[in-house]
């Protein structure tokens, strides 16, 4: 069975925040066909924006994203990057979306700052999550229902899984990979990245 992988993306969301977790499933699924070529893949991964189209990142990439948040594929897993997100966690459009998909999808993670979005989701409540370092203090004085935690690369919480920021967003997502797919194609998928794993959070 596939796993579809949704990404949403913002303007100014973080290049690697949301680069990475797309490469290491995309990289998970070129690494199994090489001995299983026929069958399904583990997973397929799509972006999602608030009207598709045109999204200009932090650093000034531009990206085309594959779908609105009005009109996408059912995700399995929902992945919310970060970077400067005050202007994504005043649309309740997106906040209300992120929460119904959540409530549809097995898995929701976030990466970096992308918790805030979860939290103002009502995500986190009750749970234990974390984000970029510089930005713990803050999620704990705008959510203090969160049992936000200091130096951890990602927290799973069953359904949600929240990472730190930036390149820990690849930890985690390789982590899922174990999860969703087996421990060996997620060694194989990090070798194949030549990526030193982070494998316990």
């Amino acid at each position: 069975m596939t796993t579809r992988v949704g990404l949403f993306v913002f303007d100014e969301v973080e290049v690697l925040d949301f680069a990475g977790p797309y490469e290491v499933f995309t990289t998970a699924s070129r690494v199994h066909r090489r001995t299983q070529p026929v069958g399904p893949e583990p997973f397929s991964v799509v972006t999602i924006s608030r009207y598709g189209g045109r999204v200009t990142t932090r650093a000034g990439l531009r990206i085309e994203a594959d779908h609105t948040i009005a009109e996408h594929p059912d995700v399995d897993l929902l992945i919310v990057p970060g970077g400067v997100v005050a202007a994504e966690l005043e649309k309740p459009a997106v906040i209300r979306w992120i929460e119904q998909t959540a409530n549809k999808a097995p898995l929701t993670a976030s990466v970096c700052t992308g918790a805030f979005l979860l939290a103002e989701a009502g995500l986190l409540n009750g749970r234990t999550a974390t984000t970029h370092w510089e930005d713990l203090d803050d999620l704990r004085q705008a959510f203090p229902g969160v049992n936000v935690l200091p130096g951890r690369r990602w927290i799973d919480q069953g359904s949600v899984v929240t990472s730190g920021g930036i390149s820990a967003g690849i930890d985690m997502s390789l982590h899922l990979v174990e999860r969703l797919a087996g421990r060996e194609l997620a060694v194989k998928t990090a070798r194949q990245m030549e990526f030193d794993w982070t494998e316990n959070g």
